[in-house]
């Protein structure tokens, strides 16, 4: 590796630089700064389902040169001009050539050829962001960097700092800021069909008053809480957890998955005046949880309702936000886009680094007849119409979490759905997720945990 100039690097991009002088000009210079030699890259990737993206990159491993075997690449890179045809590209956050790209760049990530990457970069040489795939889902792993020469160092030695110490774990906030919408139910029902799935997974009831998870799988407070790791630093996360058991035979245990409990002391932090003992307020739960993203492939968030020190801090450790509704409930329709367009933003800008996003609702024990399924969609229509002066337009912002899979000029109102199943909620008394014990809710939940996570 070479040391890069990048006071020189940059003053020779021209401000009208198409994409092949950002290739020549940047990227290359990028991926040697990150720490890849010339037999490490292959330009115009093909990603097996037809697309090609424009740099493939890993290390090589022994004979094997990725330039000449050009296989299972760990980071790809998708690069646009400064200027195309007669206009400047526009790459900063939420402009339409930066939704375009990222949906593109989403696309080459899960394409067959791309299954073994990690992260994928995207940069015009103005910005810059690199995302990481975990199983299905991409996400935002900086914030979209604005390069400048004082700054230039700096990002790239944050995005080699990634790529070089990927963490294992998805961390997942199950919430709608609307009561009765199954988010403790989806919470543990994932949990028990992502490690019938063999992933190593991490429940946490960070519900002061009800506990319900805690309660349901049978579990009571340990000797160290939750509760007193949020102001106590010498106190280790780790001991809070318990492992939640399944006995598979008289005599015989396993361990499904890991719980961190509710416990008695978190109530107190309702108050403001205990609130404000904890450092760093709605961001120490991130810390605490931030100690164990390598031990786990999932990190489940069962959170509480309404928009208190709880449920923020709980969007706030969390990379995803997946959002339980019911068609029949209009309020949770409605308060899932204040969770989309409010409260995410609003995390977001505070933690920078482009995290968490939404997955797109799902409707949750879902029994529709004709006339509630079409007052479902008149109500969604509404949530994901917008007014343009005298016409009527399609949100932009909202209607990628409601109607998925549409796409311009072709409205496709599908939403997945867990159906209604009523051992699902009995099973909540038995303290055992329904999914061990039914086949039917199995089947229900794993087509959950495929839709959004596994691939």
């Amino acid at each position: 590796m070479q040391q890069i100039n990048w006071n020189s690097v940059l003053e020779n991009i021209p401000s009208n630089a198409n994409q092949s002088d950002v290739n020549n000009k940047f990227v290359k210079f990028a991926i040697d700064a990150l720490g890849f030699n010339d037999d490490e890259w292959v330009q115009e990737f093909a990603t097996g389902n037809g697309d090609v993206v424009d740099f493939a990159i890993r290390k090589n491993d022994g004979d094997d040169k990725f330039s000449l075997s050009k296989t299972n690449p760990y980071l790809i890179v998708e690069v646009k001009g400064r200027a195309s045809g007669n206009g400047f590209v526009n790459l900063s956050e939420n402009s339409p050539t930066y939704i375009k790209t990222k949906d593109q760049l989403k696309r080459y990530l899960l394409a067959p050829n791309c299954q073994t990457a990690k992260w994928g970069i995207m940069t015009n040489s103005t910005h810059i962001q690199i995302f990481r795939k975990h199983g299905k889902v991409v996400i935002p792993a900086s914030q979209n960097f604005l390069i400048k020469k004082e700054k230039i160092d700096e990002i790239v030695n944050h995005i080699k700092q990634l790529i070089n110490n990927p963490p294992k774990a998805l961390t997942v906030c199950i919430y709608n800021d609307k009561g009765g919408v199954g988010k403790t139910t989806t919470a543990i029902n994932l949990a028990a069909t992502l490690a019938t799935q063999k992933k190593k997974v991490l429940l946490i009831d960070f519900d002061p008053q009800q506990g319900d998870l805690t309660e349901c799988l049978g579990l009571k407070e340990g000797k160290v809480k939750l509760s007193d790791c949020l102001t106590t630093r010498e106190l280790n996360i780790k001991n809070t957890i318990q492992p939640f058991m399944l006995q598979v035979k008289p005599g015989k245990e396993v361990k499904v998955f890991d719980v961190i409990p509710s416990d008695s002391g978190l109530a107190k932090f309702m108050a403001y005046e205990y609130e404000a003992q904890v450092q760093k307020g709605t961001g120490r739960l991130r810390d605490l949880i931030l100690k164990l993203t390598n031990e786990y492939d999932y990190i489940l968030l069962d959170s509480p309702t309404n928009w208190t020190f709880f449920s923020k801090s709980c969007v706030s450790a969390s990379d995803v936000i997946l959002i339980p509704t019911k068609h029949n409930n209009f309020p949770s329709l409605k308060n899932a886009a204040k969770v989309i367009q409010e409260f995410i933003p609003e995390v977001r800008k505070i933690r920078n680094d482009g995290r968490p996003i939404a997955l797109p609702i799902f409707f949750n024990e879902h029994k529709p007849t004709e006339s509630t399924i079409k007052r479902a969609m008149a109500a969604i229509k509404s949530i994901v119409t917008i007014k343009a002066g005298e016409q009527s337009k399609w949100n932009p912002d909202l209607l990628p979490y409601y109607w998925p899979k549409s796409a311009k000029g072709a409205i496709d109102t599908t939403i997945f759905s867990i159906p209604e199943y009523e051992v699902v909620s009995s099973a909540a008394f038995g303290g055992v997720p329904a999914v061990l014990k039914h086949k039917i809710a199995a089947k229900y939940y794993l087509e959950l945990a495929r839709e959004y996570f596994l691939l």
